[in-house]
């Protein structure tokens, strides 16, 4: 089996199917609009924002996942990533924002706007608080062919832990995480960002510019 250096199986992703990830950035951005896309993965996503007209570089640090992109791809750390050039959007999903490590998230948010081309805007999916307190043991579904379980609910303070169970096919994967409950005022203020509105009815989607000087 082959696993990302964070954990994620490489043959989950590439049996999952978007979830109408692409349709809400879609919708809340410029038409043929240039989206960064940070931490890519396989391109389930990625693929579905080229079919609704947009051009996007995906990045991610897994050569294994970009191997399956079929679009421009840069192999970096989110926030090591310099390209010198600048997008209509930068995209920063799959609850990435949630990380552990505060250090890691203000590098992944600097590398965001360092990317933003003027009156850009950064699109980014994240755990909301009322996730961390409702979240529990057993809870999941089937996206695609691929029935997903989480297990091994741990709560410590801002802090929660977990193992997601995978199984399509006959075989079984898992994957553990730890992620970062955030107060989303104390996040924007951290990257100097403004809010820039709720994409998603359940606020699991929100876009957010710089702050402008002066």
């Amino acid at each position: 089996m082959e696993v990302t250096a964070d954990g994620s199986p490489v043959d989950v992703y590439l049996l999952l199917p978007p979830n109408g990830e692409a349709e809400i950035v879609h919708a809340a951005v410029p038409p043929d609009a240039s989206i960064l896309e940070l931490g890519s993965g396989a391109g389930r996503v990625t693929h579905r924002l080229i079919e609704l007209g947009h051009e996007v570089v995906a990045v991610d640090d897994s050569p294994s996942m970009l191997g399956h992109v079929r679009a421009e791809t840069v192999c970096a750390r989110i926030g090591d990533l310099r390209l010198g050039r600048e997008f209509d959007v930068v995209l920063l999903a799959s609850h990435l924002v949630n990380t552990e490590r505060d250090a890691d998230r203000l590098a992944m948010l600097a590398a965001a706007r360092r990317h933003l081309a003027p009156g850009g805007q950064l699109v980014v999916e994240w755990h909301p608080p009322a996730w961390f307190d409702t979240v529990e043991s057993g809870q999941g579904g089937r996206l695609g062919e691929v029935e997903i379980e989480l297990a091994d609910v741990v709560r410590d303070g801002d802090l929660l832990s977990a193992t997601v169970r995978y199984a399509a096919r006959g075989r079984q994967w898992h994957q553990e995480f730890t992620c970062r409950r955030l107060d989303l005022d104390d996040l924007l203020t951290s990257a100097d960002l403004t809010f820039g509105g709720w994409l998603s009815a359940d606020r699991t989607w929100f876009a957010a510019r710089p702050r402008r000087r002066g």
